[in-house]
């Protein structure tokens, strides 16, 4: 018999008794591949309308990973005989693991059209749509499947995808519980699920899924992070944690450190950061977070060495020199602060509290005439929006004029 595929015939029309032809089956029976396509080919290329030829040909090359050679021999098929279902489900298949979505899309259509009842086509029609991201199509190709197979999990599961893609979530989610109960395997898609609730700024139904994986640490990971958008900074300590000692990655005990912060307990997560900044001292953001810590704890010579490293690694940061002038001042290191201050003049990233601090430190060192500039300059771009700020320079101004005036 001529054999199209080891699962599926062609019509009795199609067979003959030719030698070389069953040395060629024979062949894809014992998985030689070669041989068959040394044999299908010869077998083509001695009459080139024989179309079966041109399909077990392609069948070899396709089992041997000569997809390029496959794709163009089942092309032939289809051009001598557009109406052979396997070519078409064949072909489909080659296309779809080449991640050609819309092109196998096409064959699995008129696969479908050829054999309506059968699963198989139409399950691989709504999968290549999916891929090719004709979602609406996909949906209804997956309903059509699951319409021939009710218990089809993958039919399930695809179907819930198509919706989140479409943005359909709450029609989504019965999809992906009976892709679950179908195959529990498929649970770990949840995750999916949780993921698109989190985009659309639903995080309590995505907690509520992703509680369900508390050795996951994917899953865990992410609770922490939607507690510590929701607000819960206690809750995402709980989960960090928990990701830390499971997987004590860099991303994991920066993250923790982050949800310690949140919780405010700077003092556990200190001891994380300098951690991570022994391992990567080049780590411009970890400087400047711990930085804030020894700031927030009146630790200000710690919290000064911090930001000058930051500001080092990234000299046009403002953000770093303004914290390095900051605490500088309230350290008493003015001529560390009047650096800090310079460099921000020098980027042409001055802000009125820059101004200020510039004042200060100048009449704090009795550099009276420049500290005086340094108030009216405060003053003048303030407009009003630091009331306790504006009330020390313009008390501190009129003195020091008086003063001066005085010489």
């Amino acid at each position: 018999m001529r054999r199209l595929l080891p699962i599926a015939l062609l019509s009795a029309s199609l067979l003959s008794a030719q030698a070389t032809e069953q040395d060629g089956n024979q062949a894809l029976e014992k998985q030689d591949y070669p041989a068959a396509i040394r044999i299908f080919s010869a077998l083509a290329a001695a009459d080139p309308k024989d179309y079966t030829a041109w399909f077990n040909l392609a069948l070899a090359e396709s089992a041997a990973q000569k997809d390029p050679d496959a794709i163009l021999h089942y092309q032939r098929v289809l051009d001598l005989k557009p109406d052979v279902y396997e070519a078409h489900f064949n072909l489909g298949i080659i296309l779809l693991r080449n991640h050609k979505n819309a092109e196998a899309a096409a064959h699995f259509g008129e696969a479908v059209k050829l054999k309506p009842d059968r699963f198989p086509p139409q399950l691989y029609l709504a999968e290549s749509l999916l891929g090719s991201g004709d979602d609406r199509a996909a949906a209804a190709g997956f309903e059509k499947a699951l319409r021939i197979d009710q218990k089809s999990a993958r039919a399930e599961l695809g179907w819930g995808q198509s919706l989140v893609h479409l943005g359909l979530l709450d029609q989504a989610a019965p999809h992906y519980l009976r892709a679950a109960e179908l195959d529990p395997k498929l649970k770990t898609y949840w995750m999916e699920l949780a993921s698109a609730y989190s985009s659309a700024q639903r995080p309590g139904d995505a907690i509520a899924i992703l509680k369900q994986f508390p050795n996951d640490p994917g899953a865990v990971e992410q609770l922490g992070r939607l507690y510590l958008a929701a607000g819960q900074p206690e809750e995402a300590t709980a989960q960090y944690e928990a990701a830390y000692k499971s997987s004590p990655t860099p991303e994991n005990e920066l993250a923790l450190a982050t949800a310690y912060l949140k919780a405010k307990q700077p003092q556990l997560a200190a001891p994380l950061l300098e951690r991570a900044l022994g391992r990567n001292p080049s780590d411009y953001q970890v400087w400047m977070t711990a930085g804030r810590i020894y700031r927030d704890q009146r630790d200000y010579p710690r919290a000064s060495s911090h930001f000058l490293a930051a500001a080092r690694l990234k000299p046009d940061s403002a953000e770093a020199w303004n914290e390095l002038a900051g605490v500088s001042v309230v350290a008493g290191q003015y001529p560390e602060a009047l650096e800090a201050l310079d460099r921000l003049h020098r980027l042409n990233k001055e802000i009125p509290g820059d101004f200020y601090l510039r004042a200060i430190v100048l009449d704090k060192l009795h550099q009276l005439k420049p500290a005086l500039e340094s108030y009216r300059k405060f003053l003048d771009v303030s407009e009003g929006k630091y009331p306790d700020e504006e009330f020390i320079a313009r008390q501190r101004a009129r003195i020091i004029d008086n003063e001066l005036n005085r010489r």
